[in-house]
């Protein structure tokens, strides 16, 4: 189904597009879940919500800034990253083992080859290393801007510089495809 396709079927609430959205779509878009959370239940609810975000604010979605998996995506990431923030969450981590954490994303196999599916890794490949870098604490660890410029030093402009510099590489590419 063509992008323009798929937009005005969700917008018009199309059942049909809904479901195909689902089917094409939410084994990348849980993959992007599941590097940010990785228990699966909490994962799978996370899902369950930001599925459901992205159906009530189509109408919000402006194909002039990038593509709809693109959108998809940062709702699925943003979603879990507030999951993360929250107090529910991080009550719940103070009773896990150290185990959950060490072994959690070894039990998710197969996740890199859901999001890879789609031609991520591809893309991710025309990138520097300093941009890699900043892609993957970003957009596939949940760090936010501030986060990776206090965790590692580096400076908060050159952290935003870098992500915008990837983010533009990254559309010249996808435009190609």
């Amino acid at each position: 189904m063509e992008e323009q396709s798929l937009i005005t079927g969700l917008r018009a609430r199309d059942k049909q597009t809904v479901e195909y959205v689902y089917d094409h779509y939410s084994r990348a878009l849980f993959a992007v879940i599941s590097r940010i959370i990785s228990d699966k239940d909490i994962a799978e609810e996370v899902f369950h919500d930001a599925f459901v975000k992205i159906t009530r604010k189509i109408d919000s979605y402006d194909e002039s800034k990038g593509r709809l998996y693109t959108w998809m995506a940062n709702i699925c990431r943003n979603t879990a990253i507030d999951k993360t923030r929250s107090k529910e969450f991080s009550e719940n981590r103070k009773t896990n083992s150290i185990d959950d954490y060490v072994y959690g994303m070894e039990s998710q196999s197969g996740t890199s080859e859901k999001v890879d599916g789609i031609g991520v890794k591809e893309l991710v490949e025309h990138l520097n290393e300093e941009q890699k870098f900043i892609v993957d604490c970003i957009y596939f660890q949940g760090y936010t801007h501030t986060e990776v410029s206090e965790k590692f030093g580096i400076p908060l402009g050159t952290v935003k510089s870098r992500i915008r510099a990837a983010i533009n590489v990254l559309k010249r590419k996808a435009d190609k495809i």
